[in-house]
C-alpha cells in the first residue's frame, strides 16, 4: 500500500512541474520585483500588452518586514485583492520566489525565526495546493517546464533566503557588505544545491531560466549579491559547466534598478547573462552611477519590468526593459546555438 502511495505522490509532484499546454515560439516571459502593496502599480496593463505566457515574481512581492504573521498575511491579501493585478493573472501562469521584504526580514537569511510560517503564507498567496511538495519541504525553490514546439523552456526558481548564512559587514569602506572569506558560507544550503544540480543535470530543455532574487554578476556595489559569497559564485558557474545545461540565463531583482550584465565563462559554450528587473512601484530615481564590470546595457532607474522573448526558430533571446505605457527603455538580443 505504501508503495502505491509513493507512486501517487511522485506522480503528483512530477505533473505539477510540467505545463500540460503546448506553446508556440516566440515564448514570452515577463518578470519584475519590488512591489509595495500600499503603492499603486501602474505597470500591470503595460505588462499584459506584451502577451506573456508566464509572469515571474522576482521577490519583494510585498513589503512586510515583520515577525507578526497576521500582519504578513494581511499584506499578501491586500496585494492579492488588487483589482488590476487580479485581472492580470487570469490570463498568465504565475511563478514566484521571495526576497527579504516578503520573507519578513530586511537582508534576512537563515536566522529569521518565522521562516516556516512565512513560507506557508507565501504559498497561500500563490494558491499552491495543500498536497504540493513545496508545502512539506524547507524553502520555496521550485521548477517548471513549458513545452514550446518540440522543445522545452525550464524555469528554475531559487530560494536565496531560507538557507543563506550570515553576510560579512564592510567595516572598511562605505559599502554595506564585503565578500566573505568563510568557505562554509552558503547561499542555497546543501539540500537546495543538490536539488539544483539534479534539475540541471537531468534536464533536456533547450533554455533554462534561473530566477535569483538577488544579482549574480553585478557585485561591486556592496549591497546584497552572490558576490558576497565568492565560493557560491564559483560553485554555480562550475555547475553550469559540469551539467552542460543548455542556454542558461539568470534573472534577478532587489536593486530598484534594471540592467543587463554578461560574462564569458571559460568552459561554458554560451555567455552567462544576468538580467535584473527591479522597481515596479518605486525605484532608485536618484541613481547616478555604480561600478559593474559586466554591464552591457545601461542602468534604468525608473519604474520598469522585464520581458524575455525566446525565439526557437532564430535561436535567440530578446531582452527588453519596459516602463509605464509599455515604453521600451532598453533592449538586448543574445544569439544561442542549440
Amino acid at each position: 500500500m505504501n508503495y502505491f502511495k509513493s507512486l501517487l505522490l511522485l506522480f503528483i509532484v512530477c505533473t505539477a512541474c510540467t505545463s500540460k499546454k503546448k506553446y508556440e515560439s516566440p515564448f514570452i516571459i515577463a518578470f519584475g520585483s519590488c512591489n509595495n502593496q500600499v503603492l499603486e502599480n501602474k505597470l500591470w496593463t503595460s505588462i499584459a500588452k506584451n502577451n506573456p505566457k508566464v509572469w515571474i515574481w522576482g521577490g519583494d512581492i510585498i513589503y512586510s518586514d515583520t515577525e507578526n504573521m497576521t500582519y504578513l498575511a494581511k499584506n499578501y491579501e491586500r496585494q492579492k485583492q488588487d483589482s488590476t493585478y487580479a485581472n492580470f493573472i487570469k490570463n498568465v501562469d504565475v511563478l514566484a520566489t521571495w526576497d527579504d521584504h516578503d520573507y519578513g526580514l530586511n537582508d534576512g537569511g537563515i536566522e529569521y525565526p518565522h521562516k516556516k510560517e512565512s513560507q506557508q503564507l507565501f504559498l497561500d498567496f500563490l494558491d499552491v495546493p495543500k498536497n504540493d511538495a513545496r508545502r512539506k519541504q524547507e524553502g520555496i525553490y521550485y521548477s517548471k517546464e513549458y513545452r514550446v514546439n518540440n522543445e522545452a523552456v525550464k524555469i528554475i526558481l531559487l530560494d536565496t533566503r531560507y538557507f543563506r548564512t550570515a553576510l560579512t559587514a564592510d567595516t572598511i569602506s562605505k559599502k554595506r557588505y564585503q565578500p566573505t572569506k568563510d568557505i562554509n558560507a552558503t547561499m542555497l544550503g546543501a539540500t537546495q544545491w543538490q536539488w539544483l544540480e539534479n534539475e540541471l543535470k537531468n534536464s533536456t530543455a533547450a533554455y533554462h531560466i534561473i530566477m535569483s532574487s538577488i544579482q549574480f554578476l553585478s557585485a561591486e556595489h556592496g549591497f546584497e549579491s552572490w558576490g558576497n559569497m565568492p565560493n557560491e559564485v564559483e560553485k554555480l558557474e562550475t555547475l553550469l559547466k559540469t551539467t552542460q545545461a543548455r542556454n542558461t540565463i539568470i534573472l534577478s531583482g532587489d536593486r530598484h534598478i534594471s540592467e543587463i550584465s554578461k560574462k564569458n565563462i571559460e568552459g561554458l559554450n554560451y555567455p552567462l547573462i544576468d538580467f535584473t528587473s527591479s522597481g515596479m512601484t518605486h525605484s532608485y530615481t536618484n541613481f547616478t552611477s555604480e561600478p559593474n564590470k559586466y554591464r552591457i546595457v545601461d542602468v534604468v532607474s525608473e519604474k520598469s519590468f522585464g520581458v524575455l522573448k525566446i525565439d526557437f526558430e532564430k535561436q535567440e533571446m530578446l531582452m527588453e526593459i519596459r516602463g509605464e505605457d509599455n515604453l521600451l527603455l532598453k533592449s538586448y538580443t543574445q544569439k544561442y546555438f542549440q
